[in-house]
């Protein structure tokens, strides 16, 4: 016998929480053509510390209300060629990460890519959706909406 999940509706954007990050309320677009998420990034760096390679990087852009000013490190990363939003093909690193959407916690790996010509910080791909989601294009911030209304 399967045991089926129950399927969450998300709608085309929402807005989430990055909690090893310390970042909430991040808005995301919903892309069901995108493999992998993404999310904007500046300051990307490796730099070797006690004889380890880290990744170095600051998460959302300064002109986001909700960017830190702060350094993040991982060692735990990769760097993956890929075919941007363009068509064109780069390359980047990539790591992972929890999100909480609905109050549930998430990890899926993320690329941290320039997304500063783009209305949103971050975007959502199939890795994650496929978990447990079921998209419907015609609403948004239903997580958001969700969590507004439990405070």
């Amino acid at each position: 016998m399967v045991t089926l999940k129950k399927n969450l509706i998300i709608g085309s954007s929402d807005r989430l929480d990055f909690p090893d990050f310390g970042l909430e309320n991040i808005s995301c677009k919903i892309d069901t053509g995108a493999d992998t998420s993404s999310i904007h990034c500046n300051k990307v760096r490796i730099r070797e510390i006690d004889g380890k390679e880290v990744l170095v990087f600051r998460l959302l852009d300064p002109k986001n209300k909700a960017y830190l000013k702060k350094d993040f490190t991982t060692t735990q990363f990769k760097e993956k060629r890929v075919k941007n939003s363009f068509g064109d093909k780069e390359y980047r690193y990539f790591i992972m990460m929890k999100v909480e959407i609905f109050g549930q916690i998430f990890e899926t790996e993320f690329s941290l890519s320039n997304r500063s010509e783009l209305v949103f910080p971050v975007l959502i791909g199939k890795q994650l959706l496929k978990q447990i989601f079921l998209v419907d294009v015609a609403q948004k911030n239903l997580s958001f909406t969700i969590k507004k209304n439990k405070k």
